[in-house]
Parts: structure tokens; sequence; C-alpha cells
């Protein structure tokens, strides 16, 4: 790319792959911008992995999800949820929100269901791209990635030494509580999906449901003040990230206490550098002995679990609630690099060698998702539809680079820096960044592309 001179590149036609939370913004707002759109989605219906599927399947929902953020700082702006609904509504309330959005805004017609992408390449001479599914390939003016990174479920590795002769899963495939009754149980993680199954275990479980983790973190009640907590942060919104985390920190321990006091592990940084964990019910089963604190896994000796502390405890069956790797299948390692939770982009949307290939929901967030994946499709479908242009390529690149230089500063280069993002900064920061796009794409300036005529494409079906 010359620095120079704006690169232009024509956009007519955008395939979406995904059809949950980001691939239906997307849709919405690609279409809205006047572009063709298809999305590709191999489950039947839309709403990602919120749909649960009792049947097993790619969805990590179970029977009692709920948000861990409230229903105001989660809905969209474009669709608000329904008043009546309780301030933390339930997974299948979320299926059922999404797919009214997808029906709202006549998305149905663009998405393929049951259909899943195989192969996403840049045509020959980098001539579009070229996308396969279901051994069918098709030519599009550019890619939006929306597959969610909750799905490929992450095991630890390496394994812990020693044999165990219990049952093992991992917490995506938990749906239902009746897998624990009359089991002792042990639950490794601490993160919201590891102290739901836990408190759900600790109601069918024999004996006390161990939870063990090697790092500690805050547990924050869904409610502080009578507010939903995340309310309660959000109105701190504009002051600086260090001062919050002071004042945050302060009304959790007047609320709920430090985490060590409960036999927790103490968290290693402070609040707003790594993620919570939200529960009303963990310290209360705690409390109740329902519940057992242990650290970090040793070894197995066959029927038992020996932790770094020495004790050693009986169990019946594991639950691995470690987490998800990001994997995209679909793209190789030029776009990816070696490992894909590291790749820089610009403002988290757009792949700083070709501005054609954009992902929407590849962040994690200090707070909800939905309305950050609502803000990178609006930027996405700006660009694409050519009303607004990018930074140069160098400047693209330095500002990826300050973004992860400051996340390595407040969450440290083992969390995920890359990916890392303040929910209320970040929302800020995009509207700043669509309108100066939208600038210089009048003045003629920057990286942009322009809609095509409206003429036969091959491959179009």
């Amino acid at each position: 790319m010359t620095h120079g001179t704006p690169l232009t590149t024509t956009v007519r036609r955008v395939a979406v792959v995904g059809a949950g939370a980001a691939g239906l913004t997307a849709v919405k707002e690609l279409t809205e911008a006047g572009l063709e759109v298809v999305a590709f989605e191999r489950r039947e219906r839309p709403g990602g992995l919120w749909v649960r599927d009792p049947r097993g399947g790619d969805s990590p929902a179970y029977a009692s999800l709920h948000l861990n953020t409230s229903r105001r700082r989660t809905e969209f702006a474009a669709h608000p949820m329904p008043a009546d609904w309780p301030d933390y509504p339930s997974a299948d309330l979320i299926a059922g929100y999404l797919d009214d959005y997808a029906r709202r805004f006549g998305l149905y017609e663009a998405i393929r269901f049951g259909v899943e992408v195989s192969r996403a390449e840049r045509g020959p001479d980098g001539d579009g791209w070229l996308v396969t599914a279901e051994g069918d390939t098709e030519r599009f003016d550019a890619v939006v990635v929306a597959n969610g990174h909750n799905w490929d479920p992450r095991w630890p590795d390496p394994a812990y030494p020693g044999e165990f002769t219990g049952e093992q899963m991992h917490a995506h495939d938990y749906e239902v509580a009746d897998v624990f009754a009359g089991r002792r149980v042990l639950v490794v993680g601490m993160g919201n999906s590891a102290v739901d199954i836990a408190v759900d275990a600790s109601h069918r479980a024999e004996g006390p449901v161990l939870l063990s983790s090697r790092q500690g973190v805050y547990v924050i009640p869904k409610y502080l003040f009578g507010k939903p907590a995340d309310a309660t942060n959000g109105r701190l919104s504009k002051l600086p990230w260090r001062l919050r985390q002071r004042i945050s920190e302060t009304a959790l321990r007047l609320a709920a206490g430090r985490p060590e006091a409960y036999g927790l592990p103490k968290p290693a940084r402070g609040l707003l550098e790594s993620h919570p964990t939200v529960s009303d019910t963990l310290l209360h089963r705690l409390t109740h002995g329902e519940i057992a604190p242990r650290p970090g896994i040793e070894r197995f000796d066959r029927g038992q679990v020996v932790f770094t502390d020495g004790r050693r405890d009986t169990v019946d069956l594991i639950v691995w609630a470690t987490g998800y790797r990001v994997t995209v299948p679909f793209l190789d390692e030029r776009w990816l690099g070696p490992d894909p939770e590291e790749l820089l982009l610009y403002h988290r949307v757009f792949h700083l060698d070709d501005p054609t290939l954009c992902f929407v929901g590849l962040m994690q967030s200090t707070g909800a998702a939905f309305p950050v994946v609502e803000a990178q499709s609006r930027l996405a479908a700006d660009v694409l539809s050519g009303r607004a242009a990018l930074p140069r390529p160098d400047e693209q690149r330095a500002a990826a680079e300050r973004a992860l230089r400051a996340s390595v500063e407040r969450w440290g280069g083992d969390r995920r820096p890359a990916m890392r993002i303040d929910f209320d900064g970040y929302l800020a920061e995009t509207a700043a960044v669509r309108s100066a796009a939208v600038d210089r794409a009048r003045a003629g300036q920057g990286v942009r592309v322009r809609p095509a005529a409206p003429q036969s494409i091959g491959g179009e079906r």
C-alpha cells in the first residue's frame, strides 16, 4: 500500500459468517448501508450460542444461564429489550430477543441457515474474496467474520500429571444439574460459567462442591446499593479508570467484603484489571458450606485430586470451566497469524493488511457484548459502503499497537490483551472513530471503498 495515496476498493457484495448477535448486527447495518449481504449460519436459526440445544451441539448455554450484565446495559440501541423483563434475563429470553431482532429488521432473507463456511480466501490476483460453503464457492467483495469465540472448548494443556479414574467434562457440554445428582463434584475455574455450574451442582451433589482456582478474581453481586452493579459502574464511566477502580473496589468491599474472607484466592490484580465474576449466589453457598474453595490442582491419584496446598479429595466428576480457544477455521494463518487471540486489528474491526476483511465480536469486553458488536457493525458498514474512510495503513497499525500497549499495562500480557476493551471507553471511542472516518472520506483522504455499479458479478446466486 502506498501511504501517500488513498487506497480505493470497490465493495458491493459482502459475506457475513455467523448469525449470532455479531452477525445479525452486521447483516442489519450492511444492508441498511445499501450493500448486498449474504450471511452463513451453520445452525438452523439465528441467535448463535444463546440458542440452547438440549440434544447437545455447539451451544455452551445451560438451563440456568442468565445475563451477567443488566438488561439496559446489554440491549441493542436499535432494539430495546421489553421494559417488563427482569434486569438479568435468561438465555432463553435472549435467544428469543435475537430472533425478534432478526424478524423486525427482515434479516432472515439474507441468512442461509444450516450452511457452514469451510474456507474464505482472496481471489486470483487479490480480486475479491472466494467463500466456500457446503462445496459451493462464491465471490464477494468483502468478508465479515462474526463466528464467535465461545464454542471451541479449551482443555488444560499440558494435562495435569497422574491418572484420574472418574468422569471429566467441559463446561461447554453442561446442560442441566441432573448430571451431578449424588456425585462428588469438582469444578475447575472461577469465571462466570464455573461459578454458575458450581452453584447448580451444590444443590444436587453429594457433599460440598469443590471449586478450584489457581488465581483469584473479584466476585461482584448483581446488585449494588439496590441497582444493577454494571449500571453503578457505568455512572463512573467518564472518570479515569484508575479512579473508577478505587471507587469500585471500595464499594465492593463495603457491600460484599474481600474474596479472601470467603476462602477464595486473593486477586493478583486490581478490580477493572482482571475480568470479574458476577454472582449473587456463590458467596451465599460458600458461607453455608455447600461449596468449598480449593487452590490449583497439583496432580491426580486415580479417584482423588491432590491440590497445591497438599489437600486431597475424592472426586467422581470434574467439570473443566477453563474457557474457549479463539478459532476461525475458514481463514488460514496468513490472515490470523499463529494465534488468533494475538491478532491486531484497527479498532478491533479491520484487518491491518486488508480492510475488506472485517471482524465483529473478536474482543473481550469489560461489559456487555451486544452494544459493542452493534457499534462495530455500524463502523464496518460506514467503511465498506464508502461513506467513511480509514486512516492510512501505517496510522492504523500504530493505533492498534498503542491499544495493545495500553491493554497490556492494564490487564497484563497473559490475558488476551489484544482482544481486551473497556466497555464504556470503547463505545465512546467508536463514536469518535466513526465521525473522523466520515470527515476523512469527505476530504478524499485515507483508505476508502466505493460502492460498485449495480451489475452482475460472477458466482452470484
